[in-house]
């Protein structure tokens, strides 16, 4: 007997549906625009190591390099496209010295000081130590880093030096898809938009306001445009989160906070992110003017000890 002979027959209904209608703004099931390069993007093989991807548009594996010795031009520029074309690169098993992160990072740039947290060995290196002790994580929530700032980092040199025997896994998201899947309407209205960006939200959860006071007349208010240009590849990018942004320039509040609510959910969507399980010594460089990153708090009362090099960066436009 076949499928359809057993199959019951349904009738057409002359009942107009019932209404069922869910919260408007929210992340919906369907297809995703998956573009990991801008529309026209010559792409070359790798030469000079090996890349293996890790997801659809973000994050790939770079076999082949010892990131403690001295980069050719060849070799900095292939890093480079590659940077460009995945948002996020993983080194595995790299165990550098923080004087050898500190000069892979200085391939790309002047390097950055952030006061507002905990020193490694010298100004340039934050440590982050995370235990039962510790204070708060600040990190766990999806993020780009110092965007507070009136020219925010380029990018980001991590290295786990402590891991955890489960979890502490880093998470990145690639803000370009997130732009892409907004809904037409949605990209038009932010297209020109301009937004604020404060220290305060992210830090006064986890710091008292005398050191905070310490540090507000340094790092005032700045604004950034909600949809960014990235500097080396034209492509748009949204330039919102959850920890920084603080309200869209020119709306009333309760439109403002309706709106960013929206743009801070696609960060969500699984289909563009990447996620990296950590052993020790292994290396993440990331562009920070394209992606967000999360650091998942799961591990309990284990320790996990990393250390990141930050890269200044341009002004956002």
């Amino acid at each position: 007997m076949s499928v359809t002979e057993i199959s019951p027959s349904i009738p057409p209904s002359t009942t107009p549906l019932r209404p069922a209608l869910i919260p408007a703004d929210g992340l919906y099931e369907g297809r995703r625009l998956l573009r990991r390069t801008p529309d026209g993007w010559q792409e070359r093989p790798y030469e000079l190591f090996e890349v293996v991807p890790q997801a659809a548009t973000i994050g790939a594996e770079v076999r082949g390099i010892d990131l403690a010795r001295p980069l050719s031009d060849a070799l900095r520029e292939e890093l480079n496209r590659a940077l460009l074309e995945w948002k996020v690169l993983f080194f595995r098993g790299q165990h550098l010295t923080s004087e050898s992160q500190r000069a892979f990072a200085r391939n790309w740039g002047e390097l950055e000081t952030n006061p507002l947290l905990e020193r490694g060995d010298s100004d340039e290196v934050v440590r982050f130590d995370k235990s039962a002790s510790s204070t708060p994580s600040f990190e766990n929530v999806w993020h780009t880093d110092v965007t507070f700032r009136e020219r925010p980092a380029m990018g980001a040199v991590l290295q786990l030096r402590d891991v955890p025997p489960f979890g502490g896994d880093t998470m990145w998201a690639d803000m370009a898809a997130a732009y892409d899947n907004l809904p037409r309407e949605v990209r038009v209205r932010i297209d020109d938009a301009v937004a604020e960006h404060d220290f305060l939200p992210g830090f006064r959860r986890f710091y008292g306001p005398e050191r905070l006071a310490r540090w507000q007349d340094a790092f005032p208010p700045v604004t950034h445009p909600v949809v960014r240009r990235h500097p080396e590849t034209g492509r748009r990018m949204l330039f919102v989160n959850t920890s920084f942004t603080t309200r869209i320039v020119g709306l009333e509040r309760a439109e403002s906070d309706r709106l960013l609510r929206l743009l801070f959910q696609q960060a969500h969507v699984p289909e563009f992110q990447v996620r990296f399980r950590w052993q020790a010594g292994d290396v993440a460089f990331w562009d920070n003017r394209a992606t967000q990153h999360y650091a998942v708090a799961d591990y309990g009362d284990a320790r996990r000890v990393a250390e990141r090099v930050a890269i200044a960066g341009d002004r956002p436009y």
